[in-house]
């Protein structure tokens, strides 16, 4: 895929993208989130390859922060329904245009920026209306490796993949 080619920075949503989407809660009012290693393995694998990974969700979770802190991911947006205005200035800070960046999404709030980056991708249970816009939709689910296909495809096209594999032979 060609647009693959150019990404450098890779935003992704968490419930529903990261997780499956459910959201669990205790009488407390405590709630779970269970994520994949998969994904975990896939973020990480984008980071050796010098291409980082931020988080915008519209929800706020200390279980989302311990996450991102376990993974290395540095830059967490929490309860920001409006993406598009949190992921802009990124990419002025880190001196990058839309098309260097991939977006992955499953709802209305994540339109706006898979609809203005180079690679927007929808996962395979998103809503309808955001496969209409995305580049790509993921044959996993949220929650299920959905983002290491992502991560999978964008070191593939540009010519990565085989390299970090071949570590682990």
């Amino acid at each position: 895929m060609t647009h693959a080619k150019k990404i450098k920075f890779v935003v992704t949503d968490v419930d529903g993208v990261l997780t499956n989407g459910q959201l669990m809660f205790t009488s407390e009012g405590e709630h779970f989130k269970s994520f994949n290693t998969l994904d975990g393995q896939g973020i990480k694998m984008l980071q050796s390859c010098g291409i980082e990974v931020a988080i915008i969700t519209g929800r706020t979770s200390d279980m989302v922060l311990k996450r991102a802190s376990d993974l290395g991911i540095t830059t967490v947006i929490q309860g920001r329904e409006d993406k598009w205005v949190a992921l802009e200035p990124m990419l002025g800070e880190r001196g990058l245009i839309p098309e260097e960046v991939a977006y992955v999404g499953d709802d209305w709030p994540d339109l706006a920026c898979i609809r203005r980056v180079g690679l927007g991708v929808a996962v395979a249970n998103a809503d309808a209306a955001v496969k209409d816009h995305a580049d790509y939709i993921t044959e996993r689910r949220g929650g299920e490796g959905a983002f290491r296909e992502v991560a999978d495809l964008i070191l593939k096209a540009q010519d990565k993949y085989d390299a970090l594999l071949e570590r682990w032979l």
